[in-house]
């Protein structure tokens, strides 16, 4: 098996990232705000979340051993 070694801050970046990544979904299927409101909002957390996981998954990747 592959080891890979992270520092704290790397590991809470990356859960923080899956956490807006999760939190737009959520948004995206909540009904507690208006319909623009929560496709905005829900998109934009979505997004961001896609777009770091992509540095932070080809950091771990590159760290492997």
């Amino acid at each position: 098996m592959k080891e890979t070694r992270l520092t704290l801050p790397q590991v809470s970046l990356i859960a923080a990232t899956r956490g807006m990544l999760g939190g737009g979904v959520a948004l995206l299927f909540a009904d507690r705000f208006t319909d623009r409101e929560r496709r905005v909002v829900g998109w934009v957390l979505f997004l961001v979340g896609v777009a770091s996981t992509i540095p932070l998954g080809r950091l771990v990747l590159d760290k492997r051993r």
